[in-house]
């Protein structure tokens, strides 16, 4: 029996709005792929890579583009050869997984050989403004155990190094990670770590732009330093050696569970640590993404958390985030 492929956009508005270096979001529309064979479909989600030029609606077009070979049996190993990683291929891949797990009607865990899920602890991000906003926003969140906070504002690192101070004093007992999403580009960031590693910041995500990453060479961080947009798949896993100690691995970046559960594993033969991150998404985008999580020391899955979910969508609760169920994915 031919396999049916269908796609649409869904839009989802953010709680209040999300703050990054590079702007603000009202609602996130995520791209769903549903593949169905006989009684059963799977279904998939991403969210489109906008700094690569991707949109919800281009994404659907690339996942429709494969309509015929869906049809046809291509597996998840075959879509890493027809498509490009990005969020049209994790959503297909996501699909396939949900699809075949529903099929064999064992786990995606059991298929990955994973051990049986537990909760996970994971980050809560802290959008960008100034500093009495976000002391503001982490002291409601204080209770959470580890805050992810955005930075990258306009007048450079010293004022990113205020907001972090203005965070601490709201969250004194809070694990710090930070995120200057490209900023710190010809800025002396072994002084700003520095200042940052005395409010307690234990992670850097990508300060400098994405093929900038020569600016790092010779650089010495008290505080290690984690790539994102400068690594999304083991294509580009080698040109960080050297200039990050972590990667942040976004199923949209990767093109998927396959390709991502593949990148933990280069990544640990290379000896780098793991965030799971995530991008603004409801909890079907962010199930496949817990499983790459628990083989990793970070895990950033509050995409959820951030807009007005899907219903039925991933239990989170104090700082935790629970396993999938299977009326979810997987």
């Amino acid at each position: 029996m031919a396999r049916i492929l269908s796609a649409r956009v869904e839009r989802f508005p953010v709680r209040g709005a999300f703050v990054i270096a590079r702007g603000a979001k009202t609602h996130v529309d995520v791209a769903v792929a549903e593949v169905v064979e006989g009684l059963h479909a799977g279904r998939g989600e991403a969210t489109a890579i906008y700094y690569r030029g991707e949109t919800a609606e281009n994404v659907v077009a690339a996942i429709m583009a494969q309509a015929d070979a869906v049809a046809a049996g291509a597996s998840r190993v075959d879509l890493l050869g027809l498509m490009p990683a990005g969020a049209a291929r994790n959503a297909l891949d996501a699909a396939l997984w949900d699809l075949e797990a529903k099929q064999s009607g064992r786990r995606v865990w059991q298929m990955l050989g994973l051990p049986q899920p537990r909760p996970l602890l994971t980050a809560y991000t802290i959008s960008l403004g100034d500093p009495a906003t976000m002391a503001e926003a982490a002291g409601l969140a204080k209770g959470r155990e580890l805050l992810k906070i955005k930075l990258g504002c306009a007048e450079g690192p010293d004022g990113d190094i205020e907001r972090i101070a203005a965070v601490r004093r709201a969250a004194p007992d809070a694990r710090l990670t930070v995120d200057a999403n490209e900023a710190w580009g010809g800025t002396d960031i072994e002084r700003t770590a520095a200042a940052l590693a005395l409010h307690g910041v234990e992670l850097i995500e990508q300060p400098v732009p994405a093929g900038q990453d020569a600016l790092l060479d010779g650089v010495h961080s008290v505080v290690p330093l984690a790539a994102d947009e400068s690594c999304h798949d083991r294509a580009t896993l080698d040109a960080i050696i050297g200039r990050y100690s972590h990667i942040n691995i976004k199923l949209d970046k990767a093109g998927g569970l396959t390709e991502a559960h593949a990148l933990v594993h280069a990544a640990r033969i290379r000896g780098l640590g793991v965030m799971t991150g995530c991008m603004l998404s409801t909890s079907l985008g962010i199930a496949p993404a817990f499983y790459v999580a628990m083989q990793g020391e970070y895990a950033d899955l509050d995409g959820p958390l951030l807009i007005e979910d899907r219903p039925g969508g991933l239990k989170f609760e104090h700082s935790d985030v629970w396993p999938p169920e299977a009326a979810l994915w997987g």
